[in-house]
């Protein structure tokens, strides 16, 4: 069973700081024992019974050594990359990929400034940056559909 601190409320210092909005953690349940002895030892436990569970249900296969000298046909970063990957395929000129891949956030930066004085947040009340939000989302999108592609088919994405 836990420990519970009540607070007396007929303090005044307490009453004061209650109204200034501070001393809530003056009551309640305190960390020691309650926590530190009861509540973190399960969650440990818990989550390395979690641990152990999945590596016996499901253990890691151990594939073919890797050989340092053969590199596959296609490598493909993890998917949250493949925008800024694509371009650096289809730019001809690496340094003016850099250069796209850094004007990005820059990009990103000048967005909430395109309309400054727009004091509306709906985005239906600001069609600027709305329009660009999302001209930025479907050139993401076609970017990032793109790599998956060979370098032949990754500007149509195959359609033409």
């Amino acid at each position: 069973m836990s420990i519970l601190k009540k607070p007396d409320l007929s303090d005044p210092m307490l009453r004061a700081k209650l109204a200034k909005g501070m001393g809530h953690n003056y009551y309640g349940e305190p960390a020691w024992p309650n926590d530190l002895l009861y509540v973190f030892p399960v969650v440990i436990l818990g989550t390395i019974a979690l641990c152990v569970g999945l590596a016996v249900l499901d253990p890691a296969m151990v594939g073919e050594p890797a050989d340092p000298f053969a590199t596959p046909l296609e490598i493909l970063p993890e998917w949250y990359l493949w925008p800024v990957f694509q371009i650096l395929r289809i730019v001809p000129n690496k340094l003016l990929g850099i250069a796209m891949m850094a004007g990005i956030p820059l990009g990103l930066i000048f967005v909430p400034f395109i309309e400054s004085v727009n004091k509306f947040q709906n985005p239906f009340r600001r069609p600027v940056a709305t329009a660009v939000f999302l001209f930025g989302t479907a050139v993401t999108l076609w970017l990032g559909i793109g790599a998956t592609f060979p370098i032949a088919e990754s500007l149509t994405l195959g359609l033409f």
